[in-house]
């Protein structure tokens, strides 16, 4: 699932404006979060670490896009931001379905 986030290319993107800090920032939550792994989850601590850090990601793209609202280019970051949340919110309720099967 979060191979979707490895596509992402941080290095590509050079801040210039406010909208490309937000970008950037973006891409770096992206990358955090196609590093894990969820078929590498074996007990419930992993499981909650692992729902922490997609809440954390989660309210950190969130601020990002409150910040930009008003903002020039704010389409873009308002949908990385948008696109990012989407996939959160499907690997969450993938791991909270396994859960439920597993119980």
């Amino acid at each position: 699932m979060f191979s979707a986030f490895s596509s992402i290319d941080s290095h590509s993107i050079r801040a210039g404006t406010p909208a490309e800090t937000a970008i950037k920032r973006l891409n770096g939550i992206g990358e955090v979060l196609s590093g894990l792994d969820i078929s590498a989850i074996r007990t419930e601590d992993e499981m909650a670490r692992m729902l922490w850090t997609l809440e954390t990601a989660d309210k950190c793209m969130r601020m990002i896009l409150a910040e930009f609202r008003t903002e020039r280019g704010k389409d873009q970051v308002v949908r990385e931001t948008r696109s990012l949340i989407d996939l959160i919110e499907r690997v969450r309720d993938e791991l909270t379905g396994c859960c439920a099967a597993k119980s």
